[in-house]
């Protein structure tokens, strides 16, 4: 995962520093002192000098385009007056994050707070400047709070990893093999729309394409997977066959994928005889998220290409799909046939053969894993005319029915939602949620939230 690079834009007033040009050096301190805070908890920080004038914010804002940050956090010195930074701040390809805090911690208990007031009005400034965005339709997010007696420094990274997840969708290349699931519906978008609305292109790995990549498959390159399967896999293969090509498949795509530059990928398995490949890559699929990519199965570009910028800032994210609900012990069995982040395994993955009989290219291999147990959000992205809802919601990943081995031949999991099934199931689909997902173990709902609200999604919550 790359490190999320943010630009940090000082906002300050000329009157002062004509008036009094030592007034800004403690305040300039404590911004050191919050970028310290930020790169401590690893942002990697762009610094703007401190800007009061109009050609000063659109150099700073020049620069941060030209460096490609994923967010830029503005943070008040003392007010600025708006009309001097609006123009330069419409043109940020990045979201604004805006920095609302102060130096001082209390004012009114102190005897003479009056000295106070000219290093801690940056508030107004604040109110100022988001009036102007607001009025002009461009889209910020508020983290306010003290840096020393709030969380305002930890909400202010989990913003920017936000934004970075937003920017990694707007980019995304996604990769489709076999073209979508005739009659699958929920999920189905155009590469037009996709590219209209999110930002995310569509590649097609065609026959053709796959002759190319297919041949440029060495037997070394073979022999080298198969070590490494053997290292990382609990080892259950017995058509040594149907395994080498079903290798062969995928370091045809993962070829391709490089090549492309993609940053998801999904397979259609009903297609892939006329596709060309010669069997299901389902272990490559895993290891593509492994690895950093986003998958999604069936043809389902617009669910990949979610996980796929999830995945890029969180690492324990995986596609999912919810199978079977559980009505006695208000549980959801999450499983897929062969498809799932290897990072999440509870145990070492099995790598087995699969009997397979859905196209002409036959039996395959895969590899198999049960979920860690763990807390986790579950997001879906939901098309809706012109646009789309992102819903949300807290489940818990149980360590319960293990013990039956279904993860020998699924990927699974057992999902606790954050309510009984019956109301959970029943919200979940009056919201019009599709059967493919994304989930992100350990991360906060605000944060994702304000993925789905930098996006431009209508963002529904079920807590």
């Amino acid at each position: 995962m790359k490190k999320i690079k943010v630009g940090y834009l000082p906002l300050y007033i000329k009157l002062y520093d004509d008036s009094n040009p030592h007034t800004r050096e403690p305040l300039v301190a404590y911004m050191n002192t919050l970028i310290s805070m930020l790169e401590g908890n690893g942002l990697e920080v762009v610094r703007g000098d401190v800007c009061r004038i109009k050609p000063e914010f659109e150099e700073a804002v020049r620069m941060f385009n030209e460096a490609d940050v994923d967010a830029v956090i503005t943070q008040h010195l003392a007010y600025s007056p708006s009309l001097e930074s609006i123009e330069a701040l419409l043109k940020l390809k990045a979201e604004i994050i805006v920095l609302d805090t102060t130096p001082d911690y209390e004012l009114i208990s102190i005897a003479g707070y009056r000295s106070g007031i000219s290093p801690n009005h940056g508030i107004h400034g604040v109110q100022d400047m988001c009036n102007l965005l607001k009025q002009r339709g461009r889209k910020y997010t508020i983290c306010a709070g003290h840096a020393m007696h709030s969380e305002v420094i930890a909400e202010t990274v989990g913003m920017c990893r936000a934004a970075a997840v937003a920017k990694a969708y707007h980019n995304a290349r996604v990769g489709s093999v076999g073209g979508s699931f005739v009659g699958m519906g929920d999920f189905l978008v155009t590469p037009e729309h996709y590219e209209e609305k999110i930002g995310a292109k569509v590649c097609y790995m065609t026959p053709e394409v796959v002759e190319r990549y297919v041949a440029a498959v060495t037997p070394e390159e073979i022999a080298e997977e198969i070590a490494l399967d053997k290292e990382r896999f609990t080892w259950e293969i017995k058509n040594e066959e149907c395994y080498r090509a079903a290798v062969l498949s995928g370091l045809a795509v993962r070829k391709w994928a490089e090549d492309e530059k993609l940053t998801a990928a999904t397979v259609n398995f009903l297609t892939l005889d006329t596709c060309g490949l010669p069997k299901m890559p389902f272990a490559e699929c895993s290891k593509m998220l492994a690895r950093g990519m986003g998958y999604a199965g069936e043809g389902d570009v617009l669910t990949a290409g979610l996980v796929g910028a999830l995945r890029s800032v969180y690492y324990n994210t995986t596609f999912v799909e919810m199978f079977c609900p559980d009505w006695k012990e208000d549980v959801i069995l999450l499983n897929h046939m062969g498809e799932a982040n290897l990072n999440l395994a509870q145990w070492k993955p099995v790598l087995a053969d699969v009997p397979f009989n859905y196209n002409s290219c036959g039996d395959t291999a895969a590899a198999y894993l049960c979920m860690r147990p763990g807390k986790a959000v579950y997001l879906n992205l939901a098309p809706m005319g012109e646009g789309f809802t992102l819903i949300l919601t807290p489940v818990e990943l149980l360590n319960e029915g293990l013990e039956f081995g279904a993860y020998r031949r699924a990927m699974q999991g057992w999902m606790k939602p954050c309510k009984p099934v019956k109301k959970f199931l029943k919200e979940f689909s009056m919201l019009g949620g599709t059967h493919h997902s994304a989930m992100v173990y350990d991360a906060s709902l605000e944060e994702l939230a304000a993925f789905g609200r930098m996006m431009g999604f209508d963002v529904e919550i079920l807590a």
